[in-house]
């Protein structure tokens, strides 16, 4: 019998890239001012939709309609991996400010705001490119090495 090493544990996390004809909508993060996709850890025994679901919902206050997965995203530094999905909002869903983000706003893939995360610029661009195949990457930088990209 071999010796084992402890299991790796890793967060499974979500993001909702939430189209609106070309435009995609971003919310920009109190605590750290950056523009970023709505999204975060799935919580024990919920499933990715629900999770999803339920970060929009908290986030953005508006209820979303899966579209696709755009993307799987390895991040290592993390140990985690996020799922990323091509939203649509539900009939007569408008995203609103919550305690987590102070504004929100619609752009389009060319103009994302300069102070977009880049690991979640990456995401909307690879949703912009329209391909029915989800795009496995990864997102080897830091949180700290992001922010102070220009």
């Amino acid at each position: 019998m071999r010796d084992e090493a402890p299991s790796a544990l890793f967060r499974i996390a979500c993001s909702a890239i939430i189209e609106r004809g070309e435009r995609y909508l971003l919310a920009r993060r109190r605590d750290i001012g950056w523009w970023n996709l709505p999204g975060g850890g799935l919580e024990l025994g919920e499933t990715v939709e629900a999770g999803l679901a339920r970060e929009a919902r908290e986030e953005i206050g508006v209820e979303i309609r899966i579209v696709r997965l755009v993307g799987v995203y390895s991040k290592p530094q993390k140990r985690e991996v996020v799922l990323t999905f091509l939203c649509a909002l539900a009939d007569g869903s408008e995203p609103t400010t919550s305690d987590e983000i102070s504004e929100v706003g619609w752009f389009a893939a060319d103009a994302l705001p300069a102070d977009t995360l880049p690991k979640h610029r990456q995401r909307v661009l690879d949703a912009a490119l329209g391909q029915r195949e989800a795009i496995l990457r990864a997102q080897t930088t830091s949180t700290a090495e992001d922010q102070r990209l220009p």
